[in-house]
């Protein structure tokens, strides 16, 4: 795999993963049940994305001094590009995050704990995909094609059924838990599982927080098998692949306790973010023909995400708007 990561630059990538999970576990309160604030979140969300641009401007300049302006230029554009597509996407991640806690009726102050857990898991499985994905890459080049495709039908599905609610209660996993598994009427504090008292018995269930946690895991696998594909199209470097989805992934719950509340103010976001995977398929498939530049294709994704929130909030404000004052 050609990469231009050295033994410590991944070394003081970890270094720093190691830290900012650390952080966030710890020093955020992390393992503590209360109740985020919008401002807590958006103070979060801030420093978290400052930490990830200081780590392209570092990289930048790095590779500068090390390999060269021309290195350094595509490099630096390639992990901003890789951070944005997956930001970008992680985002419709967190409307299927909002929508299980909704209906298992999860408080927010038991939710933190959940995404904790959620965020490790993704770290986990998105370092593993991408080691496999590159080295499958790099070994059968027409795979590219195959991702393309893929994340061309994935965009159009997605568009298609935008406005669309999952059935969660006849949902097969929580069916065969349900069916398998003991689980409690009630919620237990922050517990995934308790023992309880039945027919006389100490009976062992699992509580609806674990079934929301299993879910959790279950939507970071759904959504990795899109995002990894997406930022092949950019780079097949694996340094340049993971750091750039890490980074996004661990603000990310930070981003679900911002958007917690105005996730309605969004309601034309999920046609962007399928616009976005339908142009990096097509992307994808043009490789060998003409491919496009990366400032390009970060141009274009942030162009219509930017314009798929503008409107979003302007369709709200008109529905606003429109809505009746109530008399008191």
């Amino acid at each position: 795999m050609e990469t231009i990561g050295t033994w410590w630059m991944w070394a003081g990538f970890l270094a720093i993963v190691l830290a900012m999970l650390a952080v966030d576990l710890f020093a955020t309160g992390g393992g503590k049940s209360h109740k985020v604030s919008f401002r807590e979140a958006a103070g979060w969300s801030a420093v978290w994305v400052g930490i990830s641009l200081g780590f392209a401007a570092a990289l930048w300049f790095y590779l500068d001094a090390a390999m060269g302006r021309e290195i350094a230029n595509t490099k630096a554009l390639e992990f901003l590009t890789g951070y944005l597509i997956e930001k970008s996407l992680a985002v419709d991640n967190v409307f299927v995050w909002l929508m299980l806690f909704s209906y298992f009726a999860i408080p927010l102050e038991l939710q933190k704990r959940v995404l904790v857990y959620g965020v490790i898991g993704a770290i986990v499985l998105r370092t593993v995909m991408i080691f496999a994905g590159v080295w499958l890459i790099t070994q059968f080049h027409w795979l590219l094609y195959v991702f393309g495709a893929f994340l061309l039908v994935t965009g159009v599905k997605m568009w298609w059924f935008a406005e669309q609610t999952p059935d969660l209660a006849n949902n097969p996993v929580i069916r065969w838990i349900r069916n398998h598994v003991k689980v409690s009427e009630a919620l237990h504090g922050e517990r995934f599982f308790v023992t309880l008292e039945t027919a006389g018995k100490a009976v062992r269930y699992v509580t609806p927080l674990f079934l929301v946690l299993v879910l959790v895991e279950l939507s970071d696998v759904v959504f990795a098998v899109d995002s990894i594909p997406a930022i092949f199209a950019i780079t097949t470097d694996p340094f340049i692949v993971l750091t750039s989805n890490i980074f996004a992934i661990l603000g990310l719950r930070a981003m679900y306790f911002m958007l917690a509340g105005m996730a309605d103010r969004f309601s034309l976001l999920k046609y962007g973010l399928a616009l976005v995977l339908v142009f990096i398929g097509t992307k994808m498939l043009l490789i060998d023909i003409y491919p496009i530049p990366v400032p390009i294709s970060l141009g274009v994704v942030a162009l219509i995400i930017a314009s798929a929130i503008v409107l979003s909030l302007r369709r709200d404000a008109r529905q606003q708007a429109a809505r009746p004052v109530k008399q008191n």
